[in-house]
């Protein structure tokens, strides 16, 4: 009688109860009981029963979605804030009389407003005296010898700059600048270069938080030519 018993259960392998279960998907409706009895290992060394492992499970999957929405909500939040602050930025460039008022109403905003720890913008123009008392200007010799490279793109980039590129972007704060987004200000000539910066190295990296740095920089580019010549 073994031996039948013994030659059935051999006949029968994993991968048969496998098929089974996958071809009759209601074979545990049918035997509620079973699920029970059914014992699978636990991360903390105790073996639960199927019905158990299965709410532990969703629980784990419902843990994760709600984690994930969380931060979906969170990043919509912030972008909401990031609109509002860059439309009064905005509104108020347009206002602005003069090239100091430009300087001054993107300082106010860029420190205040999106409180940035690191910003600065570098104006292009052999005419050291341009009406602007907070802004730096250098000529368009020396601004290619120090960050050609950014003058050149034709878009926002992050990153870690060099030693040089940092000290002529942010001055005596350079060592204290860990990663930057820069972004050159250009409309059929160059008229200087719009940087923020982080401690953390990795702050700002690959095209991270480059699309607002990039619009503010479309906007400048229109109101600039309006006082630089």
């Amino acid at each position: 009688m073994s031996t039948e018993t013994d030659t059935v259960s051999k006949a029968i392998s994993e991968d048969d109860i496998k098929a089974y279960l996958n071809n009759n998907p209601g074979f545990f409706e049918n035997h509620p009981d079973l699920l029970e009895v059914i014992q699978l290992p636990h991360e903390s060394g105790k073996a639960v029963s199927l019905i158990e492992r299965q709410v532990s499970v969703l629980r784990e999957r419902n843990m994760e979605m709600r984690h994930r929405l969380n931060n979906l909500l969170d990043a919509a939040r912030t972008n909401d804030k990031l609109f509002e602050k860059t439309k009064r930025l905005v509104l108020n460039l347009l206002d602005a009389r003069d090239l100091n008022a430009v300087v001054e109403t993107l300082y106010d905003s860029l420190g205040t407003d999106y409180q940035l720890p690191y910003f600065s913008l570098v104006l292009l123009n052999n005419n050291s005296e341009l009406p602007s008392n907070t802004a730096r200007v250098v000529g368009l010799e020396e601004a290619n010898s120090q960050v050609g490279t950014l003058l050149r793109s034709n878009r926002a980039i992050c990153g870690i700059l060099r030693t040089e590129e940092l000290e002529f972007l942010f001055g005596e704060q350079a060592s204290e600048v860990g990663s930057v987004a820069a972004v050159p200000l250009s409309r059929g000539q160059n008229y200087g270069i719009l940087a923020v910066g982080n401690s953390d190295p990795n702050y700002y990296r690959s095209s991270m938080g480059t699309l607002f740095l990039s619009y503010i920089a479309e906007v400048l580019n229109r109101i600039l030519p309006r006082f630089i010549k």
